[in-house]
């Protein structure tokens, strides 16, 4: 199982843990024993609690990836998600749309889109210091401090916008700046951008 070494907060090896005697499947509440990154949950083995609430320590079972990391596979609307020791089929989604479920956000992760757990709490806002990308409200996203007029931090929250529409952005000199590069563009996500100060 993946977990976190010398109590970081973030995903660093792995290791072998009990799988719970009454186990729960991919979809299914499930729970962290000692937090999202301890590496021991009551999911099924082959999967993962996902997406922990810090406050309750319940999150959602994600499957990890199957295959190899060179040709790893999922589920039809899930995209394998390969980290540093993560290998996690997590549900895609429109950054545009935001439609994943309520405490959640649509973010960028790798090449592709997928619900995360909005850690945003009373910040968040357009123009807000931020460091990871979902410390911003759903809709916006945490891009870097030259993107963003008068950011004070090394980050801050930006909307996301839709290059095939009128300008939209609430910064006077941001610009929808197309997220991928012209024909890079995966299915579905031609049309997706980001506020910003042209660089």
């Amino acid at each position: 199982m993946p977990y976190a070494e010398d109590g970081a907060s973030i995903w660093s090896a792995l290791k072998c843990t009990p799988v719970d005697p009454d186990p729960v499947g991919p979809g299914d509440v499930c729970t962290a024993v000692g937090g999202g990154v301890s590496g021991v949950d009551n999911c099924e083995k082959s999967s993962m609690c996902w997406d922990v609430d810090p406050d309750t320590n319940e999150g959602v079972c994600i499957s990890f990836c199957e295959g190899t990391n060179a040709d790893a596979t999922c589920e039809p609307g899930f995209q394998c998600y390969l980290g540093r020791v993560l290998s996690l089929c997590l549900p895609t989604c429109d950054p545009l749309l935001q439609d994943c479920p309520d405490g959640d956000l649509c973010a960028h992760s790798g090449d592709f889109f997928s619900c995360q757990l909005d850690y945003s709490g009373d910040e968040g806002q357009y123009g807000d210091p931020c460091e990871s990308a979902n410390a911003c409200d759903p809709g916006l996203y945490c891009i870097s401090a030259e993107y963003v007029p008068d950011c004070q931090g090394a980050g801050c929250c930006t909307p996301w916008c839709d290059t095939s529409k009128p300008l939209t952005c609430p910064g006077a000199t941001q610009e929808c700046i197309p997220w991928y590069e012209e024909g890079m563009e995966p299915p579905g996500y031609e049309d997706v951008g980001i506020c910003g100060i042209p660089q």
